[in-house]
Formats: C-alpha cells, sequence, structure tokens
C-alpha cells in the first residue's frame, strides 16, 4: 500500500517528466525564424523540425504499453528520459538543419513514450476509486505544459539564443531521472511482452506515420493538388489498413486492439478524438489571430493565455473530487462542452480593437471547459483497465487525441484559408464608385497622405494599397470568426456520444482488481 506523501513525491515525478516532453512539442515554434537565419535554411526545410518530432511522437505512442512490457515499466520511463535530454542536448549543438532535425525525431521518440507511462504510473498509485483525482493530477500537468511552450521559448530566444529551448531540459532532465529512480515504483506480477512484432512496428511506422506527415503538410503543398501528398496519403491508408488486419490476428501484437472490447474506452477514444480536433484547433488559431493580426509578440500572446491554463490547472483537482463523490463524468463532460461553446461564441465577435482585456474572460471559458472536459474523458475511457491494459490503452488514447488535433489544424488552416478567400470577394463586391461610405473612406486616406507631404498620384497608390491591406484584414478577422463559431458548434455536435457511455460501480472495479494479479500470474506460469 503506497502511502499519501509518497503518492505525492511520486505524482510530482511523472508530472515534471510529461510536462518536459509536452513542453518542447510547442517551445520550438516561435524559434523557427531563428533557427532559419542561423542555419540558412527556408521555411519549408524549418517545418520539417515540428513535423519530425510529431511523427515520432505518434508512431511510439500506441508502443509505450508493449515497449513498456519488453524493456520494463521503470527501465523504459528512466531511458527515455535520459535520451530526450541526450536528444535536446545534440539539438542544440546542431549546426545544420538536417541535422537538428534528425535529433529532432529521436527527442520525439524517447518523448513520446514518457506521457502515457507517466499517466500509468500516476492511476496506479492510486486506489482505484480516486481514479478520477489521478487523472486530474496528471491533467494539471499536461495543461500546462503546452501554454508555457510558446511563452518560455519567446523568452529563452529572445534573452539568450535559439538553442536554449533545448538546454533548457538538461536541469529538468537531470532532475527527472534522479526523481525517478528513487520514487517510480517497480510494478508487480506484470505479464513480459512476447516476441518482437516486427511487421507491426513496419505497418504503424508507414500508416500513421506517413498520415502524420500529410496532415502536418497538407495545407502547406496545396494538399491533392501535390504529388508528395497524393502518395503519402495512398502509403497510409495501405499501411493503416495492413496495420490493423495484421495486429488483429497476431498472436503477440505490438499494439493489442482488443482493448477496443471496452465500450467505454472505444466510444471515450473516438470523443477524444473528435475532442482532439477542438481544443488543439482552437489553441491553434488564437496565437495567429494576436500575433498575425493584432501585432502581439509571442511572450505578449502566452501571457494572455496563462489565466486560462492556470484556470484549468486549477479546477482539476476539484473535478477529480466530484468524480471521487460519484459525480457522473458524463454530465461534468457536458459542462464542459457548454462552456467551450461559449467561449467560441465569444471569440466569434472578436475584432481588431480586442485589448488582451477582451481575451480574458473567454479564455477563462476555455480553461473551465478544459477541465470539465479531459479528466472526465480520461477517466470514463480508463475505467476498469489495469496492468498492460491500462499502459496500451493510455498509449493508444494518447495517439488519438493527438492524430485528432493534427486532424483539427489541418482542417481549420484549410477552412480559415478559404473563408479568408470567401470574405475578400464579398468585400471588394461592395468597393464601387456609387457606394457613399467606401468613397468617403478613400477620399479621407488620399487627404490624409497627401496631407504627410505625398504628393496627389502617390497618395491615391498608397490609398488603394491601404485599402488592400484594409481588406485582407478585415477578411481574415472574419475567417477566424467563422472558425470560432464552427467549433463551438461542432462540440455541440458531439456530445450525444456522451450517452453511448457508461462507468461500472467502484465495487466492481476493486473486486476486478483485485483478481487481475491472481489472472496474470496464472498465464505468467502458462
Amino acid at each position: 500500500m503506497i502511502s499519501n506523501s509518497r503518492r505525492i513525491i511520486i505524482s510530482v515525478t511523472v508530472i515534471i517528466a510529461a510536462m518536459m516532453q509536452l513542453i518542447d512539442t510547442s517551445i520550438v515554434n516561435v524559434a523557427l525564424p531563428h533557427i532559419m537565419g542561423n542555419l540558412g535554411a527556408d521555411l519549408d526545410e524549418a517545418s520539417w523540425i515540428v513535423t519530425s518530432y510529431v511523427f515520432a511522437n505518434v508512431v511510439i505512442l500506441p508502443m509505450a504499453g508493449w515497449l513498456a512490457a519488453f524493456f520494463g515499466r521503470k527501465k523504459y520511463f528512466v531511458g527515455s528520459i535520459i535520451i530526450f535530454v541526450i536528444a535536446s542536448v545534440m539539438c542544440g549543438q546542431s549546426t545544420s538543419i538536417w541535422e537538428l532535425i534528425s535529433f529532432r525525431f529521436i527527442q520525439g521518440l524517447a518523448g513520446g513514450g514518457l506521457m502515457p507511462i507517466a499517466r500509468v504510473i500516476l492511476i496506479e498509485s492510486y486506489p482505484p476509486e480516486d481514479l478520477g483525482l489521478a487523472n486530474a493530477i496528471f491533467a494539471m500537468g499536461i495543461i500546462t505544459g503546452p501554454t508555457i511552450g510558446p511563452t518560455l521559448g519567446g523568452w529563452l530566444t529572445d534573452s539568450f539564443t535559439w538553442r536554449w529551448i533545448f538546454y533548457v531540459n538538461i536541469p529538468i532532465g537531470i532532475i527527472a531521472v534522479l526523481m525517478s529512480l528513487i520514487n517510480v515504483p517497480i510494478p508487480q506480477n506484470i505479464k513480459k511482452a512476447g516476441k518482437v512484432d516486427w511487421l507491426g512496428i513496419l505497418f504503424l511506422f508507414i500508416g500513421f506515420g506517413s498520415l502524420q506527415i500529410v496532415l502536418e503538410r497538407g495545407e502547406r503543398d496545396n494538399w491533392f493538388s501535390s504529388s508528395f501528398i497524393v502518395i503519402l496519403t495512398i502509403i497510409a491508408i495501405i499501411g493503416i489498413l495492413l496495420f490493423l488486419w495484421y495486429e488483429l490476428y497476431h498472436h503477440s501484437p505490438v499494439v493489442d486492439l482488443r482493448i477496443f472490447r471496452h465500450r467505454n474506452f472505444a466510444v471515450a477514444t473516438f470523443f477524444g478524438f473528435m475532442m482532439g480536433v477542438g481544443l488543439f484547433g482552437s489553441v491553434f488559431i488564437f496565437p495567429i489571430f494576436t500575433q498575425n493580426l493584432l501585432g502581439y509578440s509571442a511572450l505578449q500572446t502566452g501571457l494572455i493565455m496563462v489565466p486560462g491554463a492556470l484556470t484549468a490547472a486549477i479546477l482539476n483537482p476539484v473535478i477529480g473530487i466530484l468524480l471521487r463523490k460519484k459525480v457522473p463524468p458524463q454530465l461534468l463532460a457536458f459542462i464542459g462542452i457548454i462552456l467551450f461553446f461559449i467561449f467560441s461564441v465569444m471569440l466569434s465577435h472578436e475584432t481588431l480593437q480586442f485589448g488582451p482585456y477582451d481575451f480574458f474572460w473567454p479564455l477563462i471559458l476555455r480553461g473551465l471547459g478544459l477541465g470539465f472536459l479531459s479528466v472526465p474523458i480520461n477517466t470514463i475511457a480508463l475505467t476498469g483497465m489495469f496492468g498492460q491494459e491500462l499502459s496500451e490503452s493510455s498509449g493508444v488514447l494518447s495517439m488519438v487525441r493527438q492524430l485528432g488535433g493534427s486532424f483539427g489544424v489541418a482542417l481549420i488552416t484549410t477552412l480559415i484559408d478559404r473563408r479568408v478567400a470567401l470574405h475578400r470577394t464579398t468585400l471588394v463586391s461592395h468597393l464601387n464608385p456609387y457606394n457613399l461610405d467606401f468613397q468617403q473612406w478613400y477620399t479621407n486616406t488620399v487627404h490624409h497622405f497627401v496631407g504627410t507631404g505625398s504628393a496627389l498620384i502617390t497618395a491615391q497608390k498608397q490609398g488603394f494599397k491601404a485599402l488592400s491591406y484594409s481588406l485582407i484584414q478585415q477578411a481574415n478577422v472574419l475567417a477566424y470568426n467563422d472558425t470560432y463559431y464552427i467549433i463551438g458548434i461542432f462540440f455541440l455536435l458531439i456530445s450525444p456520444l456522451l450517452l453511448l457511455t457508461f462507468t461500472r460501480g467502484t465495487k466492481k472495479i476493486i473486486e476486478v482488481k483485485k483478481e487481475i494479479p491472481k489472472i496474470e500470474m496464472a498465464e505468467i506460469k502458462k
């Protein structure tokens, strides 16, 4: 029996490791211009710094449970942290763009297994009736990490150099390794993994890796007008189908797809995918709006987002307590959907005159919605999971949510692009000599430039340039407003999925957990 003080130490240990990995998913974005200038890379090459990391994350996440069983959970967890730190050092020492991309890939492979295994270690440190509380504590870290990333990255890049966004992992990693060696328990009676499923691993890399690259680069390469995207899409479909077929019939699969026989897990995983579409998408477009249209720096944008993230982090333990008191997780998740819908509607009315205070309450509501959503959904998905199944289901759940986020970013990027073109065409149609408002605006603008010393002809050209710039800005604002509104409606539409889930009673869970070691030992003896 683990004491309460030991649980707190274990919680801090695994959250530090998980946060280190999560921060690195977003910390590099703000430093890309500096990296491009320093290493002599173009935007297309620099984008692979992000793509390679996410690619590695996606393909390793579902394998985390098998890898933990193959190497031993504690050894795999500590080893992942060590490799992650070494790869971070090598990223900081890189002298060419492709050298950096290679080490980012290794960093992604090591970091991909940290989050699901950290979640499993934390959950198994708490009694089954505290599953919701354990998920809530873990969520405090995973919500805070992506928010800290851009802010920390902006500060390190501006104050030192871009290399420090990688070097910052050294002290954090050393602390995480030492704490893990001392505090993380070695699980008992865990069934060892069988022979290496090389074909399953190959199909996993080919299928889901290709899909992730398609989602990351589709909009940039104009989707299916690019032969590269078409070929990768075909490879992704074939690879995923082969992976699903092979893993269902293999006697020792690298990813045991039979965990989807649990209805709660299957439904909650699909809901998690859909939730990832909206959550990641809303996080993705907010910095773009504030930085590209309002002129905020990455640091300013990060500081604006901090109160909402802190709200979610503070709320998580409260949600855990409510779940412990038998409040239905479906009800809490539905409250989260409503809060997220209100947040989306509020930001669907944003303008170029919005200031930091105008974003405060919408982002607070988003933080509340995130707290009400993430913990209950994870609790629904993982209820009744123990031992090896818990490790595998945690990895699959994380991968599916990551893929949902990639789908969301790809869809929203495309949607914004299409809506900007539509709104620009509509706005241009109202610009004609018979529109008195347009005539007055244009005349005043020309007079303004003449007043600053420009000749009349020059002032007229400057007026048209100002008009074009204003049109693009207004079209972008309208496109972002449309996108937020669509995200809100999307969340309302997926809410009925919650009705398909149910939660087994705590008493039954405890009884099942008591039987698990006996069953696993019997299997090991066989």
